[in-house]
């Protein structure tokens, strides 16, 4: 009897669930995929992953990884360097910080969205020279960060496009018109239990 594949919890537009997606296309690994609406979360899902987010990856001996990061690097065996931890810690804490009260600022108290989307373009910035030198940003790294940047450049694609962070808009550009990005992208409809098996990558 063949083995079950593991199950993957995830929001078609979630950056986190974005990368998480690009690390099992890049793996070759094959998953049950479920898409969830988030205001209408199915009962499995909070059954193994009570904190209610996504992405959730239920591997076939009933562990669960739940953190984005950790999924990346479980299904592509992923080391991380000094430096990539620091560069993922910048875009998860300092730039996601910003992103949200840029893009979300009546969700903030006392917040001005043109003081945040500064803020934020400091990373960016400091991404923008890493980016022009050769192999510092690795493809996995890339897979990591690029989910939040598409995020920030979409709130306002005008502005983005004027700022001069060459490398910064090739890059997202290289990212966006990939083929492994096109099948991450591949919507589905919501999951609900008793539907039948949708796999990811499409098989």
């Amino acid at each position: 009897m063949a083995q079950q594949p593991s199950i993957l919890y995830s929001f078609r537009r979630c950056p986190y669930a974005m990368r998480a997606r690009m690390s099992i296309v890049r793996s070759g690994l094959v998953v049950e995929h479920r898409e969830v609406i988030l205001r209408d979360r199915p009962p499995h899902m909070l059954e193994v992953s009570p904190k209610g987010t996504v992405p959730v990856l239920l591997l076939q001996d009933g562990t669960v990884i739940e953190e984005s990061l950790e999924i990346m690097q479980h299904v592509l065996r992923w080391d991380l360097t000094e430096l990539e931890t620091h560069l993922i810690r910048r875009n998860d804490d300092e730039f996601k910080f910003h992103l949200d009260r840029y893009k979300y600022p009546n969700r903030y108290e006392d917040v001005d969205e043109i003081e945040q989307r500064a803020a934020a373009a400091v990373y960016l910035h400091d991404l923008d020279t890493l980016l022009g030198q050769e192999e510092v940003i690795s493809v996995h790294l890339s897979d990591a960060l690029f989910p939040f940047v598409r995020q920030f450049a979409n709130h306002d694609r005008d502005w983005f496009d004027a700022q001069a962070w060459l490398n910064v808009h090739s890059w997202l550009v290289q990212n966006l018109e990939s083929n492994e990005f096109k099948q991450c992208m591949k919507k589905y409809k919501q999951w609900f239990d008793g539907d039948e098996t949708v796999f990811f990558p499409s098989v």
